[in-house]
C-alpha cells in the first residue's frame, strides 16, 4: 500500500540532517567533556566500551538537536577524515548501528542544516534522558583548562617559539626553596641570581607563562610576577609519575603522532593538562591557575618522565 503525505512527513521529521560527527574512543575523545574516557562516556550516560563510540550531530525535519551514537567506529572515521581532505562524505550510519538517540549536542556546533527550523532542544520528553549542552566555557574551569590543553596541542609550533631556551638558566638552590620548580621537583631561580622570574619550571627558571581565554587562545600578554604556581607543578609532575606505577583510567594519558620520531602527550589528572614532546618540553594549565600556560622544562627527569607515559599511553588505531 503506497504511504500517506502523513507518513512522508513524519520521515522527513524522523530524518537527520547531519552537521559533523566526533569520535568517542579512548585514544580519540573530546577532552572538553572529561579527563579521561570513561568520564567523557559518563557524561553522555554511555558505557566506556573498549572499541568506542562514533557521534553524530545534526538535525530533525522540526530543527531538534540530536546526537546519534553509533558502534560503527571505522565509519565515523573515514567521514571525518574525508571532510579534513575538503572531500565530500555522505555520512548515513546503519540503524543496525546505532546505540542511542540522545537529544541535545553535548559540544558546540556553529553549523546548522539548511531548509529546516533554526537548531534548538526538543521537547522534553523527546528522547532517552535529559537533554545533552556543551559544558559551561563562560568561566575558567576543568573544561576550559582542557580546552587550552587542546589548542597548546594542536599548534605546537606557535606555542613552543614563545619560549626562549636560554631562559631555562640551572641553579643549585635546595628542594623547598621558594621559586619555581625543575621537572626533577627541586627548586629554580627566582630571578635574584640573575635568571629570570618565572611561571613555569625547567633546568631552571622560565619566562612568565602566557594567558590562554576559555577556548585556548593567548591573548600574548605575560603574565607578570612569579606566583605560587610552582607548587601546583611539583603536584602535577607528582601524579604523572604516579600513573606509571599505577595506570590511571584509560584516556588519561594520550599519544599521538608529532614530527620527526617524536610523539605528543596529552595527561590530564584532578585539576591539571600536560602537553609534551617527548623530545621537547612541556607546557601544564591548572585549575587553580586561571588562563596560566606554564611551561617545564626538561631537566634531569622530564625526558625519562615522558617515555614512560608514552609506554603507557593508549594510541589511535
Amino acid at each position: 500500500m503506497a504511504g500517506t503525505d502523513e507518513d512522508a512527513v513524519a520521515a522527513e521529521n524522523d530524518a537527520l540532517f547531519v552537521l559533523t560527527a566526533v569520535l568517542l574512543t579512548p585514544a580519540q575523545f573530546p577532552s572538553v567533556l572529561g579527563d579521561d574516557y570513561p568520564e567523557a562516556c559518563a557524561a553522555l550516560g554511555l558505557a566506556p566500551l573498549a572499541d568506542g563510540y562514533g557521534l553524530v550531530l545534526g538535525q530533525d525535519g522540526d530543527g531538534a538537536r540530536w546526537t546519534v551514537v553509533i558502534d560503527d567506529v571505522s565509519l565515523v572515521a573515514v567521514a571525518i577524515a574525508s571532510w579534513d581532505c575538503g572531500m565530500e562524505y555522505d555520512l548515513s550510519p546503519d540503524e543496525r548501528t546505532v546505540v542511542a538517540a540522545l537529544p541535545g549536542w553535548p559540544l558546540a556546533v556553529a553549523v546548522a542544516a539548511p531548509g529546516v527550523p533554526a537548531p534548538h532542544d526538543p521537547e522534553p520528553d523527546a528522547g532517552d534522558g535529559p537533554v545533552l549542552t556543551p559544558p559551561d566555557t563562560s568561566t575558567w574551569g576543568p573544561a576550559q583548562r582542557r580546552l587550552g590543553a587542546d589548542e597548546i596541542a594542536l599548534r605546537w609550533a606557535l606555542w613552543r617559539e614563545r619560549i626562549d631556551d636560554s631562559a631555562f638558566a640551572p641553579v643549585n638552590r635546595p628542594a623547598g626553596a621558594d621559586g619555581p620548580v625543575s621537572s626533577d621537583g627541586s627548586a629554580a631561580s627566582d630571578g635574584s641570581d640573575g635568571a629570570p622570574s618565572a611561571k613555569g619550571s625547567g633546568d631552571g627558571a622560565t619566562g612568565s607563562g602566557d594567558r590562554t581565554d576559555g577556548a585556548g587562545r593567548s591573548d600574548g600578554k605575560d603574565s607578570g610576577a612569579a606566583s605560587p604556581g610552582h607548587t601546583g607543578i611539583r603536584r602535577v609532575l607528582a601524579e604523572a609519575r604516579a600513573y606509571v606505577d599505577s595506570p590511571p583510567p584509560l584516556g588519561r594519558v594520550r599519544s599521538a603522532f608529532a614530527p620527526g620520531e617524536a610523539r605528543t602527550l596529552r595527561a590530564d589528572g584532578p585539576g591539571w593538562s600536560m602537553v609534551a614532546r617527548t623530545d621537547d618540553i612541556a607546557f601544564v594549565l591548572l585549575d587553580e591557575e586561571p588562563g596560566e600556560v606554564l611551561p617545564v622544562g626538561r631537566g634531569p627527569e622530564l625526558p625519562g618522565l615522558l617515555e614512560a607515559l608514552d609506554k603507557l599511553a593508549v594510541r589511535p588505531s
